[in-house]
């Protein structure tokens, strides 16, 4: 999820079973925009999906570990008035200053000195691009991982090409099996 689409998140938009993958229902973001540039002072901006219609929802299938995260934080904290997941310290939304300020804390703490001083999850959107690596590494292609991601095949493509690097013998190994799977069918027609 981008920050501004978590800003968003409420708990009606959150499938979270006992056992098994979760789904989020994402349907909005609240970017950080500055109060200049809002018709209202506010410094954020409450507006449609990136790249999306403005009433659009993007499912997002979640793996298990963080439906029990989801969970125990509605369990533990419960959500705003409005039904949102996450706020402020003193209400309202939770502003770029305030995340990257318990981010650089969370580093400090679960990081050793040299991985604190390199740029190694610098900031917290790093976490989305290392997700989206992550899944491209794993073999969820390029389609289901630009759906999930919000983002086109043609950027997932421009930005995440490396990730792909050297994934020749790898390919030709799943073509190799699927030609030995289907080998059988012509032998049959």
């Amino acid at each position: 999820m981008r920050p501004e689409e978590v800003s968003m998140l409420s708990a009606d938009q959150c499938e979270l079973p006992i056992e098994g993958w979760g789904r989020l229902l994402l349907a909005g973001a609240r970017p950080q925009v500055g109060s200049a540039w809002t018709d209202d002072g506010k410094p954020y901006e409450e507006r449609q999906l990136k790249h999306r219609a403005r009433r659009a929802v993007r499912p997002v299938p979640i793996p298990p570990v963080l439906v029990g995260i989801l969970r125990a934080h509605l369990d533990t904290c419960g959500t705003t008035a409005e039904g949102r997941l996450f706020s402020a310290v003193r209400g309202g939304p939770v502003r770029s200053q305030e995340y990257g300020a318990v981010w650089k804390e969370a580093r400090r703490k679960a990081l050793t000195a040299a991985q604190v001083a390199s740029p190694l999850a610098a900031i917290p959107y790093d976490l989305r691009h290392a997700c989206v690596s992550f899944w491209l590494r794993s073999g969820v292609s390029l389609a289901e991982t630009a759906r999930r991601a919000g983002q086109s095949v043609a950027v997932l493509q421009r930005y995440y090409a490396k990730v792909l690097d050297g994934e020749e013998a790898k390919m030709n190994a799943l073509i190799e099996q699927g030609l030995a799977e289907h080998e059988g069918d012509a032998d049959d027609s």
